[in-house]
């Protein structure tokens, strides 16, 4: 039931994104990023309802940090038009 709603939102992502002419990849990380907050936090809450709240908390420092990896070359993508703007 929810993969069928997921699908039509990625389709309407990447609808947009050719009508815009965005980068496919900067969706498609954005997408996996997405994901990745998604199941850190159910894992998250998985441990905390089992009581583990120790292993949750380093769960939610690892999701982060893989979140923030991944984002490097969104933010440099970013940067370097904000550079291309400045005279």
């Amino acid at each position: 039931m929810v993969l069928g709603k997921i699908s039509a939102i990625i389709d309407l992502l990447t609808s947009l994104t050719s009508k815009a002419s965005i980068n496919n990849s900067f969706i498609m990380l954005l997408i996996k990023i997405t994901g990745i907050a998604f199941l850190t936090e159910f894992a998250v809450s998985v441990c905390k309802d089992s009581g583990e709240t120790a292993i949750a908390n380093k769960i939610d420092i690892g999701g982060k940090v893989v979140i923030v990896s991944m984002s490097i070359p969104i933010i440099a993508g970013l940067l370097e038009t904000i550079v291309k703007i400045l005279p």
